[in-house]
């Protein structure tokens, strides 16, 4: 909810200074938020449509490719058809529908948040202002306005560059004609906002797609790797740095022990916002000056580097 509170921030700003109310401002965002719910909720329900149609055939297609391992290593005729499928995918259908409603209800407390922080938002520096002396609280809003700036350009940078390999994505598969190549856009959008392992991630679906897809053919298969890691590779080296540039000025290795880190707690959600995360920890130390040492060991050391240059 105070990560969406952030996305939303700018919309809310943008109707404030047209005059509108704000219970009136609060109410659009909802809006819009709900609105991007159900045409999520919409895609998500054409892919399982998509899916479905396409398993007899995929399901064919892995039964010949069953056949030809089991024959070149040796294993029992019946190795790979004794395996039911169908239980094996209703399975995996009912975990998902478990998720699915996880989800959901967890999604009606974030929406309840939600309201409250964008309720109480204008009235916050106030509250600020009465709960501390005149020098704290400038001190306590200076960092909340750096976590908020920094926080703001990182999102927007990311959403872009993100939608941008979503679209490649989308493209390439298109034009090898893999199947579900919307579907792999959208979870190569949605996965470059995990760093470092997102887009490795969101590269192997089409891959095996294109494997059962084409076989026996291995080419196309081949080919769909060898772009996907192509484009990665260039919007990673190329596209991120000058987009980015360091905005959060965060030392990889940090970025990599916080993903670790709250992926393992959080999951998915945790990886999602891990960046953002250590990120804050870096701002509110970096204000403090009893714990400013933490700020510089996580970070970068790109500026002290310049510095030290200049300085020389």
């Amino acid at each position: 909810a105070w990560l969406l509170s952030y996305i939303f921030s700018p919309t809310i700003r943008f109707l404030a200074r047209l005059k509108i109310p704000h219970f009136i401002n609060v109410g659009v965002v909802l809006a819009l938020f709900f609105g991007i719910c159900f045409l999520s909720v919409l895609f998500v329900n054409q892919r399982i449509v998509a899916f479905t149609t396409a398993f007899p055939r995929y399901y064919a297609r892995l039964l010949e490719i069953g056949q030809t391992v089991t024959k070149n290593l040796d294993l029992p005729a019946d190795f790979w058809t004794s395996i039911d499928w169908g239980v094996t995918v209703r399975g995996y259908l009912i975990n998902l529908s478990g998720s699915v409603v996880t989800i959901l209800s967890k999604l009606v407390m974030v929406i309840v948040f939600l309201i409250f922080i964008l309720l109480g938002a204008p009235y916050f520096e106030y509250k600020l202002q009465k709960a501390f002396t005149s020098c704290n609280a400038t001190k306590v809003k200076k960092i909340l306005d750096s976590v908020s700036s920094q926080i703001g350009r990182y999102l927007s940078a990311l959403t872009l560059i993100s939608a941008v390999t979503g679209v490649i994505v989308w493209i390439a598969l298109k034009t090898l004609n893999v199947d579900f190549a919307v579907t792999w856009g959208v979870l190569a959008f949605i996965l470059n906002f995990i760093p470092t392992v997102g887009s490795i991630v969101a590269s192997i679906p089409p891959v095996l797609v294109a494997v059962v897809q084409y076989y026996p053919r291995f080419s196309p298969a081949i080919a769909t790797a060898l772009i996907l890691l192509a484009i990665q590779m260039s919007i990673g080296n190329l596209i991120t740095p000058k987009v980015m540039g360091d905005r959060l000025n965060l030392s990889p290795v940090v970025v990599l022990i916080s993903l670790l880190f709250w992926g393992l707690i959080w999951g998915v959600v945790g990886a999602l916002i891990s960046v953002i995360i250590a990120a804050i920890i870096k701002i509110v130390c970096e204000n403090i000056p009893s714990l400013n040492f933490i700020s510089v060991m996580m970070g970068s050391g790109r500026d002290y580097k310049r510095e030290f240059e200049e300085q020389s």
